[in-house]
């Protein structure tokens, strides 16, 4: 993992929708979070798939990947009047791991490219405003075995850490430690050193 996804991030908590029409065009906003690509592509459809008489369903997307995944379309509409308005702001509120679907009826009047990107940019605005957005550390679980002498000592250190973690005793004493991505070296680099190399690691 790369130390820029190691950071903390802003994502969703909750999915968002707005609804609003303008000059007769209807407007449905959706927004969620996703925890990968192919969460993002499963959210774009379920939305397609409940609006499926709907004139365009614009997707847009920002997901956490190596590399990191932007993704916009216009699905039929003026190049850069639906897609890119999303997706910028999606990038505008630094949201990352979130999918946006903007659902249009069209409705006989002919907005124009600067009509289309205000009004796709408000439909993403508002159904971003109705979620919670939450800031979120990537976390990775590591395990460490040690003999009964050093329990005390690795269970002393994860608790001034202040990181979860879970102990079972049997022949020898092994603690499953979950712990921010970006603390677990020194963790790590802790525990071997308070046990004097004795911790195993797995």
């Amino acid at each position: 993992m790369t130390e820029e996804a190691a950071d903390g991030y802003r994502t969703l908590a909750t999915p968002g929708r707005s609804r609003f029409a303008v000059r007769g065009s209807e407007f449905v906003g959706r927004a969620a979070p996703v925890e990968d690509v192919p969460a993002a592509e499963a959210f774009v459809e379920s939305v397609a798939a409940e609006y499926p008489d709907a004139t365009h369903h614009v997707p847009a997307y920002r997901v956490r990947a190596d590399p990191f995944r932007a993704y916009a379309d216009d699905d039929g509409e003026p190049a850069g009047s639906a897609g890119d308005p999303v997706l910028s702001v999606l990038s505008g509120r630094d949201l990352e791991n979130v999918a946006v679907v903007v659902v249009r009826y069209f409705g006989g009047t002919e907005l124009g490219v600067g009509g289309l990107a205000r009004a796709y940019s408000r439909a993403a605005t508002t159904a971003l405003d109705a979620a919670e957005v939450v800031e979120r550390r990537p976390h990775e679980t590591f395990v460490v075995t040690v003999d009964y002498d050093d329990s005390g000592t690795v269970r002393s250190v994860l608790e001034s850490e202040g990181v979860a973690f879970e102990a079972d005793y049997a022949a020898t004493v092994t603690f499953e430690v979950r712990v921010p991505v970006v603390d677990a070296a020194a963790v790590r680099d802790r525990l071997r050193s308070a046990t004097g190399g004795r911790a195993e690691f797995g």
